[in-house]
């Protein structure tokens, strides 16, 4: 399996560093403060509400993921992502442009969970490898409780 397939951070486009670092003063001890804050919500939220396209194969999902990079960075609109994934997943949510609607901790198996609750809403994430396949996920939304 090439190095590409990862879940969470450090996939092929991650270059390692942090935005919000700059070299000393104190923005980055305020980038550091609202790193924290953002942490806090994603690990506060019980809900996630997301798309994704499933093929067996790396090489094609790593060409569709290599694609949505270069077209729209992490941000992939979600009728962009629904779309292809109608036409290429090989799950049956592609009738419904690959939307799972939400879910919670312990619905998914734990690779595709661990990835859709650390990728932040409106962004992708890196090609997760799990027993069903290779995964990119699109999460939509998040919620702490649904009602």
């Amino acid at each position: 399996m090439s190095g590409k397939a990862k879940g969470g951070k450090g996939g092929k486009n991650d270059k390692g560093g942090d935005k919000n670092k700059n070299k000393g003063g104190k923005a980055n001890k305020g980038a550091k403060e609202e790193d924290k804050k953002d942490d806090k919500k994603l690990k506060a939220c019980n809900f996630v509400k997301a798309r994704h396209i499933l093929i067996s194969k790396l090489t094609p999902i790593q060409e569709i993921y290599d694609k949505f990079i270069e077209q729209y960075g992490v941000n992939v609109p979600p009728s962009e992502f629904g779309k292809i994934a109608s036409e290429v997943s090989e799950c049956s949510s592609k009738k419904k442009g690959g939307e799972l609607g939400y879910f919670t901790r312990g619905q998914m198996v734990k690779e595709f969970e661990d990835a859709a609750f650390s990728t932040p809403p409106g962004q992708i994430s890196n090609i997760i490898k799990t027993v069903h396949g290779y995964h990119i996920i699109l999460v939509e939304e998040r919620k702490a409780s649904i009602k």
